[in-house]
């Protein structure tokens, strides 16, 4: 905060900020967040953030750069790279938990025929994944930890092949550990990537 409030009386044309509240408890994380969304829309000067976190990301910026290894990978609204990111690196690091991926092996006879030729990876966000049967099911998997967070729990399943992933719900009856049920999302919210390039392919 001192830091920050000497940057302030200078009047910088830009402020930049390398992770700022990575040495900060949770509570204090939280708080000064909130208090740089304050000053960014009280003076209205562009600053530029560095973070890991994508939870500081999404709530704090108008515009994302995803960087790795020096490279970009996509640059865009938070809202974007959530609903379009480019290839298989962003749409893991945006969103928290991060996106299920799948291939052919995993997907039951339905779920496969959405990558027929099985050159592609089948891309779901926990938050999107719900209970299914029959026809509908486009996995099979089994719950074998649920974490239970009050508003919400995640629930920690194993697919057939032995694909870890996360499905976010927050009915806890649908789900009962070590007991296999199908799992589904709706159509438009499915995201496909290239196996071998891991890049975005819109189908």
């Amino acid at each position: 905060r001192v830091a920050i409030g000497r940057a302030i009386v200078r009047e910088p044309e830009v402020f930049l900020f390398d992770e700022p509240l990575s040495n900060l408890d949770a509570a204090l994380r939280v708080q000064t967040r909130i208090e740089i969304a304050r000053l960014h829309e009280r003076l209205g000067t562009t600053m530029i953030y560095v973070t890991h976190d994508q939870v500081e990301a999404m709530t704090l910026a108008d515009k994302i750069v995803v960087l790795r290894g020096g490279d970009v990978e996509q640059v865009g609204s938070p809202i974007h790279l959530y609903d379009k990111p480019d290839n298989m690196f962003v749409a893991g690091f945006i969103g928290s938990p991060k996106m299920n991926f799948f291939t052919k092996e995993s997907l039951t006879e339905q779920g496969a025929a959405l990558v027929a030729d099985g050159n592609l990876t089948i891309g779901m966000r926990p938050e999107h994944l719900e209970p299914a049967s029959g026809d509908d099911a486009l996995l099979m998997a089994t719950p074998d930890l649920i974490e239970n967070l009050g508003e919400y729990a995640l629930v920690h399943c194993v697919s057939r092949d032995g694909v870890e992933f996360i499905a976010k719900s927050d009915d806890l009856g649908q789900f009962k550990k070590g007991q296999e049920m199908g799992f589904a999302a709706p159509r438009d919210r499915l995201h496909f990537f290239d196996t071998a390039t891991t890049k975005r392919v819109e189908r």
